[in-house]
């Protein structure tokens, strides 16, 4: 382990940007978490409304049931991705990034940034990104991206 390392996994270091890290790891498990259930108490995601899917939950089952339940399983599946990949960057955080590990703060850094701008564009080419619905996911990239910066800066020193 290089010095530099040593130096920033030192007791005393203040692991600012590791906390910060972490918290956009937890702000992903919420995130999923507030999907899975938005799935079986609304139906429709967070920051949407009927007029922009194009019906009421009670429409589209009416409609069709099983593209209802296509829907929700998806819906369910995308909560999980979201809550494992909030607990993997809560785990780097804490564990890697503490401990001076500069490949558990890329690692932290871009598996959300690959999931969100794999996910995002379709959300414009569709009319779904309103700010209710990415809003807390910008404000969440946000809190990873300063703290990456200062996590850098920590492991630098």
């Amino acid at each position: 382990m290089s010095s530099r390392m040593a130096t920033a996994a030192a007791p005393g270091s203040s692991g600012l940007g590791a906390n910060l890290v972490a918290l956009a790891g937890l702000g992903l498990v919420g995130y999923g978490l507030m999907f899975l259930i938005r799935n079986f108490t609304g139906f429709i995601e967070l920051g949407l409304t009927p007029q922009l899917i194009g019906g009421t939950p009670e429409q589209i089952q009416g409609f069709s049931p099983h593209l209802y339940h296509y829907i929700s399983h998806l819906q369910v599946a995308v909560a999980a991705f979201i809550i494992g990949l909030g607990v993997a960057v809560i785990a780097l955080a804490l564990k890697g990034i503490r401990a001076g590990q500069g490949w558990a703060l890329w690692t932290a850094f871009f598996a959300p940034v690959i999931a969100v701008g794999l996910a995002l564009p379709l959300h414009y080419a569709y009319g779904f990104a309103t700010l209710g619905h990415l809003g807390l996911i910008y404000l969440d990239a946000a809190i990873l991206l300063v703290g990456t910066i200062v996590a850098r800066g920590e492991l630098a020193r």
